[in-house]
């Protein structure tokens, strides 16, 4: 019996041994793949993707209404009454607050008066004087003319006596004199009446008669300017006046704008105007109101360069609609101006893309090893970059944890 026992081990032994060296090559194979492995390098990779890639310009802007109404005092006064409350809808022509009139009323009587005394005296130059100038002066040429008729008359007469010798030539000469001075006469109440006054007469009336005119237009302007009415539907966003209020000429006594299309003005910096085109997206953003945008595009392009603070910068504005009038006057927004944007790209990020001097490339990862693949670039912004010449869903590296350079044909395994 114990020598069965003891053939019987040998036999079970010899069963085990062939089984153990098979396990034992496994194991050295997994561990020579596992140390041949673990000598590649590793690398962080990504995917290429396609998606919507865009070009833009970030920086800020102000908000400014597009039509917009200031009324300014037209001179010292009270203010008497005010119909309207801030951020209250007006309608055009609508009574929005009123001043006191009575120096207004007061001016403009006074300026009415010197242009109806400045009117009749033009009246007076282009007649040839007052009415009782007038009739004065018609009944001097009436006389004169009977007074040139009588001595015409009567030279004719002493004339014919002479002939007669009924007349001396002493006589005949005394009614030629007489004749002549009638005559003079005549002549110079003619001119009296029609050139009466000279021309710089003329002028200074003129002139005066216009600065009447003038300042009645200017009394009456003031007087209509007490009652401040709405040039237009809108909104009513600054009201400083108050009632019973003293202003001063040119104090700002009410804002109105229609807020339903804004003015945003911005400034870009002097290497990106390059890029602005007229009906670029601009997409804007105000803190206030954390998650809405608003978007319009660029209606003018910067035509100069400005120094602004510590900034060489081109002047842009855009007209945004803001038909839920949430966006208010002379706020300060975000502005990301969209220059270029391709959908259905290939996108990847900017730090997998390598350049030489003599195109981009990017390291593809196939079968465990770096493959240099030379590519074309488009549309990037800050974090990615549109591609062409690789193909979808392939797998490029990125860097080596580590710090160790890539090349080609270097072997690598991808760690998150």
């Amino acid at each position: 019996m114990a020598l069965n026992n003891k053939n019987g081990n040998h036999e079970t032994r010899g069963r085990w041994l062939p089984a153990a060296g098979v396990v034992a090559l496994v194991l050295i194979i997994l561990l020579v793949i596992y140390f041949s492995r673990s000598r590649n390098l590793a690398v962080r990779a990504v995917t290429v993707e396609r998606g919507t890639i865009s070009s833009q310009i970030s920086t800020n802007g102000k908000v400014e209404p597009l039509h917009n109404f200031e009324a300014h005092a037209p001179g010292p006064t009270t203010i008497r009454h005010i119909y309207v409350h801030e951020g209250q809808k007006v309608k055009r022509g609508q009574l929005l607050l009123q001043l006191d009139d009575a120096d207004a009323r007061t001016q403009a009587a006074r300026a009415a008066a010197q242009l109806r005394a400045s009117e009749a005296g033009l009246n007076a130059v282009n007649s040839g004087g007052t009415r009782e100038e007038v009739l004065a002066a018609e009944a001097e040429l009436v006389k004169a003319r009977t007074d040139q008729e009588a001595a015409s008359r009567n030279l004719e007469a002493l004339k014919r006596l002479q002939t007669q010798g009924a007349a001396s030539a002493g006589e005949v000469h005394d009614a030629e004199n007489q004749l002549q001075r009638a005559n003079a006469q005549l002549h110079l109440l003619d001119e009296k009446k029609t050139n009466r006054y000279s021309s710089s007469e003329i002028a200074r009336v003129q002139a005066d008669n216009n600065e009447a005119a003038a300042s009645l237009h200017a009394a009456m302007d003031l007087l209509s300017k007490t009652n401040v009415r709405s040039p237009l539907d809108g909104i009513v966003y600054s009201l400083p006046a108050r009632e019973n209020a003293f202003v001063s000429q040119g104090d700002v006594l009410i804002e109105v704008a229609d807020l339903s299309k804004v003015l945003v003005r911005t400034f870009v910096d002097e290497p990106d105007i390059g890029r602005l085109t007229p009906g670029q997206r601009i997409d804007l953003t105000w803190d206030a109101l954390p998650g809405r945008k608003w978007s319009g595009t660029v209606t003018v392009v910067p035509t100069s360069v400005q120094h602004r603070e510590t900034r060489n910068v081109g002047e842009l504005t855009c007209i945004v609609d803001n038909t839920d009038m949430k966006l208010l006057p002379n706020v300060n927004v975000g502005v990301s101006i969209i220059t270029a944007e391709h959908s259905n790209a290939l996108i990847l990020p900017r730090e997998a893309v390598r350049q030489d001097v003599a195109k981009p490339y990017v390291y593809e990862i196939v079968d465990g090893t770096l493959k240099r693949y030379e590519i074309e670039t488009s549309v990037s912004n800050l974090t990615q970059i549109e591609v062409t010449g690789l193909r979808e869903h392939a797998a490029v590296a990125l860097n080596s944890p580590s710090g160790k350079p890539l090349s080609d044909g270097l072997a690598v395994r991808v760690v998150p």
